[in-house]
């Protein structure tokens, strides 16, 4: 298992530029899954995440030509149908979360798929109910197999409907969207997930030849076509990396640029960490992080403490909470940080209290910061990282605690962020990576 080693208290200073989204990444390359043509994706980031979902693509018989960095071409025209049945092809989707987006493309293209319970990140339940029942009307019909604790897909014929979904899931839309888009007839998705990712998926089918309308909305249409072609996309930046770098330049910045952010596609994730106070200088399609000596929590119209809790999009990402509730501890002032979507999502912060952290866990979902106003620093620590945002989290406290901090577990960090600490050196952060 590897760790970083992080001397805190190096102020950073620089030019850093976001990766290729990771989650947008997971949806386009499974989406190459419902085409025998070629597809060629751009800016894929290289994180754990992506590259085994791509060895997973390569060895159900998926031609996978890399162009250049981060520019790959997929072909699926010869799949191992009989591999999707084995226990290998089982096991490693077991280990990998976003192998759970490659049912709705074969369940569409060959009416049928094995699915296992998916991994990832151990931050509470995360159903697959959304998926099932979006396929379960479509005119898919799925069954338990005992003894190897998986389900199996089947559709002799999958047929547009109209549905609500329980809730507005991203993969579960992402899914259901990508198993219509062959369906005989008219599908609409109501109480859709309606995230970039998602917008930037439909836009790919649409060029792969799907009719997709309704993009960007809770209320998706698809009419079904035969077949779909080829098509080449580009991934956008990743808004959560975006986030993690806004939350490093105000806690341990000393000016810092953050390039090619594809701002219209932030939605309310800059004037989040401007409701704690943390200054955001817009240039282009760049944004400028200034030195903060303090930064002050707003709070609300009435008097009443500032609360930032997640929404579904364009609601706060749930992905930046464990950010904001880092860099609220250095703010002056306190914030009610709410998690209302992962029950577990918030016990990272025992951690943090370990480092001096003033902040008040009041149930799974809910966390009161006081904040230290930069009078009392950090203490390093040693510590573990539970799941990717936590992590990320902790490597930000990390470098603005006093004195040498440990994180083990860090091929968590390793799945969604691609060589954080390569490209924190740049910056001026003292990390090395130690087994």
């Amino acid at each position: 298992m590897q760790s970083f080693i992080i001397e805190g208290g190096y102020p950073l200073q620089g030019t850093i530029t976001p990766q290729g989204a990771k989650n947008e990444a997971l949806q386009v390359i499974c989406a190459c899954l419902l085409t025998e043509e070629e597809v060629r994706i751009q800016n894929i980031p290289d994180i754990l995440d992506v590259n085994n979902l791509i060895l997973l693509l390569r060895d159900i018989g998926v031609k996978i030509t890399k162009n250049a960095t981060g520019d790959y071409t997929f072909q699926a025209d010869n799949l191992h149908l009989d591999y999707l049945n084995s226990d290998e092809f089982v096991r490693k989707c077991s280990s990998l979360r976003g192998s759970v987006l490659m049912f709705g493309p074969l369940l569409s293209r060959f009416h049928h798929a094995v699915v296992a319970k998916p991994g990832g990140d151990k931050i509470g339940r995360r159903r697959l109910d959304t998926h099932f029942l979006g396929f379960k009307r479509l005119g898919a019909h799925f069954d338990r197999v005992e003894g190897r604790d998986v389900f199996e897909l089947k559709a002799d014929k999958l047929k547009g409907c109209h549905m609500l979904l329980d809730e507005a899931s991203v993969t579960g839309t992402a899914n259901i969207i990508m198993a219509s888009v062959c369906a005989e007839g008219t599908t609409t998705i109501y109480n859709a997930a309606c995230e970039p990712y998602i917008q930037q998926l439909c836009h790919l089918l649409n060029h792969m030849g799907a009719n997709i309308s309704g993009i960007a909305s809770n209320l998706i249409t698809i009419v079904g076509v035969e077949k779909l072609h080829g098509a080449t996309h580009k991934v956008l930046p990743d808004m959560i990396e975006v986030g993690s770098f806004i939350g490093m330049a105000a806690m341990v910045g000393n000016g810092i640029t953050i390039k090619n952010v594809s701002l219209s596609n932030l939605g309310i994730i800059p004037e989040a960490f401007r409701r704690l106070g943390i200054q955001i200088e817009v240039q282009g399609d760049d944004i400028f992080i200034p030195h903060h000596d303090t930064y002050v929590i707003e709070s609300f119209i009435d008097g009443t403490i500032m609360t930032i809790a997640d929404a579904p999009w364009p609601g706060l990402t749930p992905d930046l909470i464990s950010v904001l509730l880092v860099v609220a501890t250095q703010a002056k002032g306190s914030v009610l940080i709410h998690q209302k979507m992962f029950e577990s999502r918030l016990f990272f912060v025992d951690k943090l209290i370990d480092m001096g952290a003033q902040i008040i866990l009041c149930d799974p979902h809910r966390a009161v910061v006081v904040g230290h106003n930069h009078q009392i620093r950090l203490r390093a620590g040693r510590m573990t990282s539970p799941d990717i945002r936590a992590g990320i989290a902790l490597l930000i406290a990390a470098l603005s605690a006093n004195g040498t901090s440990r994180i083990a577990n860090i091929e968590q960090i390793d799945r969604g962020y691609e060589n954080i600490e390569k490209r924190l050196r740049q910056l001026g952060a003292h990390i090395q990576r130690v087994e």
